[in-house]
Formats: structure tokens, C-alpha cells, sequence
């Protein structure tokens, strides 16, 4: 996607610099002269469960899928990372999906890792990083799952780049997660 981004600008000059003649105004040569766009699905938060965030969005159908939300934060109550869940269709492995958004300067290499009260903890690869951040795509069990509904906290922790002897850790409250759980929409990843 990168090297599509970068050649993007070079690609409009180049359109840029053909005159448009009246026939180019009516769409000839294969040119898009656009459309009008209603718009789009905008999320919004439609209900606050305890310590978590059921996000929501509404599609033109009628549907509105809805995942968890919670932000998490340090010491000093800036947002650090956040984690978003949602419910996978019965008959997979995973019963749930998660995605978690750290910032850009994690060192990938060290993973992120969950740990529930005092249950083991479980390490998870990074799987992408944007201008926005580094995410991990994780895919829970329904024993995961129950562990986080009998759970109080989790601990998510991660690792920065410029100080990789030290281990920042967020605390991830559980207080309202089964009710945010269970009103999830289940998604169907393609």
C-alpha cells in the first residue's frame, strides 16, 4: 500500500496535465467525473457498559454491527493503546476476534501480551502498523473469552522500541464485559 500511496501523486499530476476538452467533461476516455456521495457509516457510541464502550455504526440496510470499545491509559491518564472485541460466527476456533492499537514506536519483535488476573499469560503478534499506530489481531477461545468474563482486570503490556529493557503495562478493565459482550454483533470476516 505504501508504494501505491507514494506513486498516487504522480498518477494525478499526469492526469492534471492533459487539457480536458468538452468531450472529457461528459466522462470520455474513461475518466470518473465522480458522483454524489451520501454521507457514509459513521460510528458512534451507543451505549456505555460499565468500563467499556459498545461502538456501533449504521448501514444503509438497516444493520448496525456493534463492537466493544475501551481505551486504555497510564499513569498519568493518557491514552496509550485501545482494544476493540467482537463475536465471531459459531463452529470456529475463535469465538471472538480483538483488535488492539499501540503506538507506532513498540517494538514489534517483543509482541504484546495479555494476562488476566492471574491466569497465564498469552503473547500475540503485531500484525500491521499505519501512520497511526501498530495493531494486533487476535483471536480468542471461548475459554479466552470465559476467562475475561470471570476476569476483574487484564493486564495488556507491551514493549518500546527505545527502551527495550523496560515493559509499559495498561491496565484493561473487565468491569462490564460481559454485558458489552453479549451485545456485540457477530462478524463475519471475509
Amino acid at each position: 500500500m505504501q508504494g501505491y500511496l507514494k506513486t498516487l501523486p504522480f498518477i494525478a499530476l499526469m492526469a492534471m496535465a492533459a487539457p480536458l476538452s468538452a468531450q472529457d467533461a461528459n466522462g470520455a476516455d474513461g475518466l470518473s467525473l465522480g458522483e454524489p456521495a451520501e454521507g457514509g457509516a459513521q460510528p458512534y457510541v451507543k451505549e456505555e457498559i460499565d468500563d467499556w464502550s459498545l461502538e456501533c455504526v449504521e448501514l444503509p440496510d438497516g444493520e448496525e454491527p456493534c463492537q466493544m470499545f475501551q481505551a486504555l491509559m497510564d499513569e498519568e491518564d493518557n491514552q496509550v493503546a485501545n482494544v476493540r472485541f467482537f463475536r465471531l460466527p459459531e463452529g470456529n476456533r475463535a469465538a471472538a476476534g480483538a483488535v488492539v492499537s499501540v503506538p507506532l514506536e513498540t517494538l514489534l519483535t517483543a509482541q504484546l501480551t495479555i494476562q488476566v488476573d492471574d491466569n497465564p499469560a498469552k503473547r500475540y503478534p503485531f500484525s500491521v502498523c499505519d501512520q497511526m499506530g501498530c495493531y494486533a489481531r487476535i483471536g480468542f477461545t471461548q475459554e479466552d473469552i470465559d476467562t475475561f468474563k470471570g476476569g476483574k482486570t487484564a493486564t495488556v503490556s507491551l514493549v518500546p522500541f527505545v527502551a527495550p529493557d523496560q515493559r509499559v503495562t495498561l491496565d484493561m478493565s473487565l468491569l462490564g464485559f460481559t454485558a458489552s459482550y453479549d451485545k456485540t454483533s457477530v462478524l463475519n470476516p471475509q
